[in-house]
């Protein structure tokens, strides 16, 4: 009789150390899962962040490449794109779009040209700011900052006649800040 005993009581012992480990792997489980889709959206969200940086690059790539870059854009009064309605979205893209604002910072002078070159005689330097701003999915957007310079004749920096359009000079990229970057 007693060793019956002893073997109900080794049973249950057995039992009890199963369901323990078994209870134990199920945290573990439940754990890992829980680890892994938290991982997943942050994968996610570093993603769309990325995204976001691309937008506003591709906003500062339109700005550069714009057709009617003049000085009379000005801070208090700049090119603003979109003029109204929604952002423009990024080619290829449902979701990603940007935004700009292009003007030319007069408080610079025509003469300072960023990294000190001699520019020579009747050279001026009309510089210019772009802020753009890159939007995606689940919120993300990211600011950058984008300043240049084009190199004209003295004589055209105030647009004179027979100049060609500030388009046609070839920007020269001066310095480049993120901003809020969320």
């Amino acid at each position: 009789h007693n060793a019956r005993r002893a073997r109900c009581r080794e049973r249950g012992t057995v039992l009890v150390i199963v369901l323990l480990l078994l209870a134990v792997l199920a945290i573990l489980g439940s754990a890992a899962m829980t680890m892994a889709t938290l991982e997943l959206g942050m994968a996610a969200n570093f993603q769309h962040q990325q995204r976001a940086f691309e937008a506003a690059e591709f906003g500062i790539q339109q700005a550069l490449r714009a057709p009617d870059r003049s000085t009379a854009y000005t801070l208090a009064h700049p090119k603003q794109v979109p003029a109204s309605g929604p952002a423009p979205l990024v080619p290829g893209s449902a979701t990603d779009s940007y935004e700009y604002r292009l003007y030319h910072d007069s408080s610079a002078g025509h003469g300072a040209v960023p990294d000190a070159a001699a520019m020579g005689p009747g050279v001026a330097a009309l510089h210019f700011i772009v802020e753009s701003t890159g939007r995606s999915s689940r919120g993300a957007e990211d600011r950058h900052t984008q300043s240049f310079y084009v190199l004209v004749p003295e004589e055209c920096a105030g647009g004179g006649a027979g100049c060609a359009p500030l388009a046609s000079y070839r920007p020269i990229l001066s310095g480049w800040s993120q901003r809020d970057a969320e």
